[in-house]
């Protein structure tokens, strides 16, 4: 069922969604080359848990983190381990919070150190087609509207958008109705309504679209070994503009 929040209700969401941006910027103050992605695990964990909430991504359906951390070629859900990061990586950094009986989720792709030219460009063209689908997210629109706009943007460039990984509402739970594709047809889809609170997260190949699932049964990655990019904010379906909860502001670029 999709809900349609009320005032309080999306009050406590952007109290979630505030706390899930100042955690990627404090695991962001930390990326650089030689350190592992499970010491950003610990410190995002530790940042949460300081100010009051829980890690909502930690035990949720098995997952073993606090974050999905994932490197170059890994689209999304990648496991926090060992692996230390590397001059010229990109890495994306996925994170939820539950507080107040509410939730907050929130990703954000990092370059390592000195990145390409051609990284830099999937790091912008993805972040950029996230807010062409915020612009889309209004009363009056459908689903359809945002998916379109952002594969639209992104396959302009010459990118692939991931097909099996979608963004979602949310609320109570990390993930609600409706899915949000970032692929499909403009007036498709469940129509927009004022109060709905959804995730918008494009994840885009900087090659073919088609992934595979590693054998830890979480990590997906790009079948090709090109990189990929996420980035995810969460809005409020308005009238005329959509309301953005969360924030890169605090993301030192």
């Amino acid at each position: 069922m999709i809900r349609v929040r009320t005032d309080e209700e999306i009050a406590l969401l952007k109290e979630n969604a505030l706390l899930v941006s100042r955690t990627l910027a404090e695991v962001g103050r930390h990326i650089q080359p030689g350190v592992s992605t499970k010491t950003l695990d610990t410190i995002a964990e530790r940042f949460i848990r300081d100010h009051g909430a829980e890690p909502a991504f930690l035990g949720y359906e098995g997952f073993p983190a606090t974050l999905c951390v994932s490197l170059n070629s890994t689209v999304v859900h990648g496991i926090p381990s060992d692996e230390v990061l590397k001059e010229g990586d990109v890495v994306s950094i996925d994170c939820g919070t539950r507080y107040k009986g509410y939730c907050g989720d929130s990703a954000y792709t990092f370059g390592v150190g000195e990145i390409s030219e051609e990284n830099k460009k999937l790091l912008r063209i993805t972040h950029d087609s996230l807010f062409k689908g915020i612009e889309k997210a209004v009363v009056g629109n459908r689903v359809g509207d945002i998916s379109t706009a952002i594969q639209s943007y992104v396959e302009s460039y010459g990118y692939s958008v991931v097909r099996e990984m979608v963004g979602h509402g949310i609320g109570t739970k990390i993930h609600e109705s409706p899915d949000v594709p970032n692929f499909g047809h403009r007036g498709c889809g469940k129509r927009l309504m004022d109060g709905m609170v959804i995730c918008i997260e494009p994840m885009i190949n900087a090659g073919g679209k088609e992934v595979y699932l590693g054998n830890d049964g979480w990590t997906l990655k790009t079948s090709d070994q090109k990189n990929s990019a996420h980035f995810e904010l969460t809005a409020v379906v308005r009238r005329g503009k959509a309301e953005v909860l969360s924030t890169f502001d605090f993301i030192t670029k």
